[in-house]
């Protein structure tokens, strides 16, 4: 079963900027991965995409060149949106992958999910998988393929969790708590 991962990059990330400079992308801020290595934090979520999710895309505005860059470079189609909202991305990224048997929204600001725990969430994909760490749902949500109609309908800064209502939800208790960690600020860079 072939699923895509639509990686969200197309956010502003002013609660970032608002701290560390107008000019300054998250996306692109240096990172210290759960491997020790210093990345770029998508490059970090990048990384960490297991190799079982061939299917890549990279939903991102047209003036982040780093971003696309990085994306082309492990492997990643790239799919430039001028909207910023994330119904917008995961529609956008859903039509461009419509005939994946699934799809994997991952957010491109939460650098330290394990891949273990990716492939944990894709598995056994039968309506909606989410990942569960300390009594809470995280990232990244799996979506089976009948979902692709409500995904390609979101719209503006709402997010498919309105679609839980709709199906079986299946949590995945995982012992990893980036799947909650996303960098919002740049306190939240370094991994403890």
């Amino acid at each position: 079963m072939t699923l895509a991962a639509i990686v969200l990059a197309a956010g502003q990330g002013s609660r970032f900027r608002a701290e560390a400079g107008k000019d300054q992308d998250k996306l692109l801020a240096p990172c210290v991965g759960r491997d020790g290595v210093t990345r770029p934090v998508i490059e970090q979520v990048l990384v960490n995409l297991p190799p079982s999710v061939a299917e890549r895309w990279v939903v991102t505005s047209p003036e982040r060149k780093k971003v696309i860059r990085l994306a082309e470079a492990y492997g990643c189609q790239v799919l430039l949106l001028e909207s910023a909202g994330m119904g917008d991305s995961i529609a956008a990224g859903v039509a461009a992958s419509a005939t994946a048997h699934g799809w994997l929204v991952v957010l491109g600001d939460m650098p330290f999910i394990q891949s273990s725990t990716i492939e944990r969430v894709i598995d056994a994909l039968e309506d909606i998988n989410v990942p569960l760490h300390a009594g809470q749902y995280g990232h990244p949500v799996a979506f089976a393929h009948t979902f692709g109609p409500a995904l390609m309908a979101l719209t503006g800064d709402r997010g498919a969790k309105q679609l839980f209502a709709q199906a079986a939800v299946k949590e995945v208790p995982v012992d990893d708590p980036g799947v909650l960690w996303d960098v919002d600020v740049p306190a939240l860079l370094h991994y403890r």
